[in-house]
């Protein structure tokens, strides 16, 4: 279908119409891409929105994808991984410049700073393309307003897999705007658990055996100031809650803040 028609149906569902501008692929099953932003889309970081193509049906296919970009970029970018048998995966790996996406109108999630009450230290903990909601939340000028110090955690299979890994360890720290911020307050800590690698086991071994504490510096007297957002596969958002509340820590929401909060609406 030409322009012309995807945007007769996206009016017709209430969506954007978007087109991508940019394409990365990280590996053989992880890809970035970006679109560009219409000028009435508003969101906070962190958030998740609905995006999608046109099904075999002539109606959208649409899932929900978190934003990598922060909310103030004039891009949106969005962080994948390929299923040959996705509905909608195995065909967004294949798209390219010029390409037009579905764009839903309404973000929402909870992994937002509104969702958490004041702390010291913000660690942000996702696994595979969990990383996503963290890279806006990172960027965002009102974490470092909220939070004295900032960790990104991201565990995957296998090394090649930590996408984004130069941006957090040397990109972002360069940037004329977040390097400042940055300085000693920011630590990104990857971990992979198949192939070797500098920094081996899941994060939720790591940080239940004390290793975690120990390497980021955690003393005992700031542990009741750590703030905690989740994002990975079901399995891993159950096995991290369930570590928090036993450190007692209580899930936080839009209308309820707490000491930690987790993306409940997708897999990641």
């Amino acid at each position: 279908m030409d322009q012309a028609g995807l945007q007769a149906v996206a009016d017709d569902k209430g969506l954007h119409l978007a087109k991508v501008t940019w394409v990365h692929h990280w590996t053989a099953g992880l890809f970035s891409f970006r679109i560009e932003r219409p000028s009435t889309f508003r969101f906070r970081s962190g958030e998740f929105i609905m995006i999608g193509l046109l099904g075999a049906n002539g109606r959208p296919l649409m899932r929900a994808y978190s934003i990598a970009s922060p909310s103030w970029e004039e891009h949106l970018e969005f962080f994948s991984v390929k299923v040959e048998e996705g509905a909608l995966t195995s065909r967004l790996q294949h798209l390219k410049e010029g390409d037009h996406i579905f764009l839903g109108k309404k973000p929402t999630g909870t992994l937002v700073l509104d969702a958490l009450l004041p702390g010291k230290t913000l660690c942000m903990v996702g696994t595979g393309t969990g990383l996503a909601p963290f890279l806006s939340v990172l960027r965002d000028p009102e974490t470092h307003e909220k939070f004295e110090k900032i960790i990104v955690t991201h565990t995957v299979r296998q090394a090649e897999e930590l996408a984004y890994r130069q941006f957090l360890e040397e990109e972002i720290r360069a940037d004329e705007i977040f390097g400042e911020m940055l300085k000693d307050r920011f630590t990104y800590y990857p971990t992979v658990t198949r192939g070797e690698f500098h920094r081996k086991g899941r994060i939720t071994d790591l940080i239940r055996d004390g290793i975690f504490r120990n390497e980021v510096g955690v003393v005992e007297e700031d542990r009741g100031s750590f703030r905690f957002m989740l994002c990975g596969s079901m399995a891993f958002n159950k096995d991290m809650g369930a570590l928090l509340e036993s450190n007692g820590l209580v899930e936080g929401s839009n209308s309820e803040p707490g000491t930690y909060v987790m993306e409940r609406a997708f897999v990641g």
